[in-house]
């Protein structure tokens, strides 16, 4: 067995991923305020879909705008696929998760999703991404590695995604005007 600090990991974790979130403000652009727009005049549902860890995030996503005067909801993709795309009708608005864009169980809803008058946003590492090239906005959470020493487990790709839905939560709060009260 390796001798290990276990806080020169913790420490490193911590580094990497500031790292991935300050690299965030290079992508908060033009892309980010159509978003916000449209959010404030969605006529129908906010509805935020992911599988894996991007599933986690998005349901959290959804939580943080629900609680700050968003209202949404999360639609699990595998259940989508299996009677819960109903849930979604025309003028509805779907905010898709998925770091690589080419999620299997999303990119196979997207042509029942796309018959409806739905606006789809993702949120992915590019703008090449089968996800990026069927929404409408494509917010960019690029990362230079994970956090994890094998570079696999989603560390900080998940964490740029949920400081992305967060500021966008907060964005939309604070020109709501949603106050303590």
């Amino acid at each position: 067995m390796k001798d290990k600090n276990f806080i020169n990991s913790a420490l490193s974790v911590i580094e990497i991923e500031s790292k991935a979130v300050m690299n965030l403000r290079n992508q908060i652009q033009s892309d980010f305020e159509s978003l916000c727009s449209n959010i404030l005049q969605i006529k129908g549902k906010l509805i935020l879909m992911g599988i894996g860890k991007s599933g986690h995030i998005a349901q959290k996503i959804s939580a943080t705008l629900s609680s700050t005067g968003t209202s949404s909801f999360f639609i699990h993709p595998t259940e989508a696929a299996h009677g819960d795309l109903g849930m979604i009708n025309d003028g509805d608005t779907v905010i898709a998760l998925s770091y690589s864009g080419e999620t299997a169980e999303l990119i196979d809803l997207l042509p029942f999703i796309k018959r409806l008058d739905v606006r789809i946003i993702a949120i992915t590492k590019c703008k090449d991404s089968s996800l990026a090239e069927h929404s409408d906005i494509t917010l960019c959470t690029p990362i230079k590695r994970e956090a994890c020493p094998l570079n696999l487990a989603p560390t900080s790709s998940s964490t740029a995604a949920l400081v992305m839905g967060d500021a966008l939560a907060m964005a939309l709060l604070d020109h709501r005007g949603f106050t303590h009260d």
